[in-house]
């Protein structure tokens, strides 16, 4: 099963009680809203690796850059301002 997958019934059985960090598939800003939409709190990634290896510090932060704009995106093509404006309606979980 792939962590993305897993996510939404995690969210559920915790319900808050602790964060969570999703750490796996997450290669896009797309990637980052599905997951955040379904219940993590924050998103982890080989992309930042990466990015240290191609070019250090300045890699990393390039990396972060295009995650952010792909996010910002992603969340205008989807209609929402916020994150808390975007629900999880916006992914069809796989069965």
């Amino acid at each position: 099963m792939a962590t993305i997958d897993a996510l939404p019934d995690i969210a559920d059985q915790v319900a808050g009680r602790v964060p969570i960090l999703l750490d796996g598939g997450v290669r896009r800003g797309t990637d980052g809203l599905k997951a955040l939409v379904l219940g993590a709190r924050a998103v982890l990634g080989r992309p930042y690796l990466w990015g240290l290896a191609a070019a250090g510090e300045t890699g990393v932060r390039r990396v972060l850059e295009m995650f952010r704009a792909e996010l910002e995106l992603a969340m205008a093509l989807a209609g929402g301002a916020t994150l808390g404006a975007i629900t999880r309606s916006l992914v069809t979980p796989r069965r």
